[in-house]
C-alpha cells in the first residue's frame, strides 16, 4: 500500500485514489504535531511555495512530483542532497474535447456576435493578480475590428469591472461574463487566450486553451512559459509588443491556423490518461 500527499487536490490525485493499493496519507492531528508523531507519505505532490511543510514532506518522500522545471530548479538551488526522486509532472487537462468551430457558433448566436471575428479570451480566479488591466489596455489598443474579447470570472470581480469600465463605450468589443456555466465552452470557442499574470504558481488554464486550439501568450515569469515559444512570451504583464502580436494574429489567417493546430497537438502530451500512466509507471518500483 502507497500513501500521496499533496497541496492541491485535482483530478489526476482523485484517479489515483481510485486504486486501492493508494491512499491518502492521515492528516496530522493536533497531538501529532505537539508530540512529532506525524505521519509522512511516500508519494509527495508539490506545487506553490517551498514553505517548511513543503520541505518536510519533500525530504520523507520516497517520491516527489513538481509541476514545472522551475520548480524542479528551486527544489535543487534549497536541498543539498541527491534529488533523483523529483520528477516533473506537468498540469494535466481534463476536458471535453468538442469541434472548436461548432461550440464558437453556438456561442456566438447565444450572445449575439458576428461569428467571423475572433475571440480574444480572459478568465482568472484572481482577475488582479493575473492580468486583467492589462489584458484590457492590449485589447482597447487594437486597431483591428475582427475581434470581440471576452472575460469570463466570478460575479463579485465582474460586477466591479462593470462599474470601472462604465465610462468607456466597450459594448461592441468587450463581453463580461459571470459564472458562464459552460467554462470549458469558452476555452473551446475562443481563437486567442492572454493572461498576462504576475503570479508565480503555474498558468494551468494555458495548457487548457492549447489543448482547445487556442493561440495563447503568457508571461516570461509564469512557469506555464515551459510548454510554450517565445513567440508565445510576453516579457512582462505590460510586455509592448503584444499589440504588434495580436494585430499580426488577427490579420494573418494563416499562421493563426498553424499555431492553435501546433498547440493543441503540444497540449493532448498533457491529457489526464498521459498523466496518469507517467505516474503509475513512475510509482510501480517504490
Amino acid at each position: 500500500m502507497l500513501t500521496i500527499n499533496y497541496k492541491t487536490r485535482n483530478s489526476l490525485i482523485s484517479k489515483l485514489l481510485e486504486n486501492e493499493n493508494i491512499k491518502e496519507v492521515k492528516k496530522p492531528s493536533f497531538f501529532s504535531k505537539l508530540f512529532g508523531n506525524k505521519e509522512f507519505a511516500d508519494i509527495y505532490f508539490h506545487s506553490g511555495n517551498l514553505d517548511a511543510n513543503a520541505i518536510e514532506n519533500i525530504k520523507k518522500a520516497k517520491k516527489v512530483f513538481v509541476n514545472s522545471q522551475t520548480a524542479h530548479h528551486e527544489l535543487l538551488k534549497n536541498f543539498q542532497e541527491n534529488l533523483d526522486k523529483v520528477e516533473v509532472l506537468y498540469p494535466s487537462v481534463n476536458i471535453e474535447y468538442k469541434k472548436p468551430k461548432e461550440v464558437k457558433q453556438a456561442f456566438c448566436q447565444e450572445q449575439e456576435i458576428d461569428p467571423k471575428k475572433k475571440i480574444i479570451f480572459f478568465t482568472a480566479k484572481n482577475f488582479n493578480n493575473s492580468g486583467v488591466k492589462e489584458f484590457l489596455s492590449i485589447v482597447l489598443q487594437l486597431s483591428s475590428e475582427n475581434f470581440i474579447a471576452v472575460i469570463e470570472g466570478d460575479k463579485k470581480q465582474i460586477t466591479s469591472l462593470k462599474f470601472q469600465l462604465s465610462k468607456i463605450n466597450t459594448e461592441d468589443k468587450i463581453i463580461l461574463l459571470d459564472d458562464y456555466k459552460n467554462k470549458d465552452d469558452l476555452f473551446l470557442a475562443s481563437d486567442i487566450f492572454i493572461l498576462p499574470t504576475s503570479s508565480k504558481n503555474f498558468a494551468s488554464n494555458i495548457l487548457k486553451a492549447m489543448y482547445c486550439k487556442c493561440a495563447v501568450f503568457v508571461t516570461a515569469t509564469n512557469p506555464a512559459k515551459e510548454v510554450v515559444d517565445i513567440f508565445s512570451m510576453m516579457e512582462s504583464p505590460d510586455d509592448r509588443s503584444m499589440q504588434f502580436k495580436v494585430e499580426a494574429l488577427l490579420q494573418n489567417k494563416n499562421d493563426l491556423k498553424l499555431i492553435k493546430k501546433q498547440n493543441r497537438k503540444i497540449a493532448k502530451e498533457y491529457s489526464l490518461e498521459n498523466a496518469l500512466a507517467k505516474v503509475e509507471k513512475s510509482i510501480s518500483t517504490l
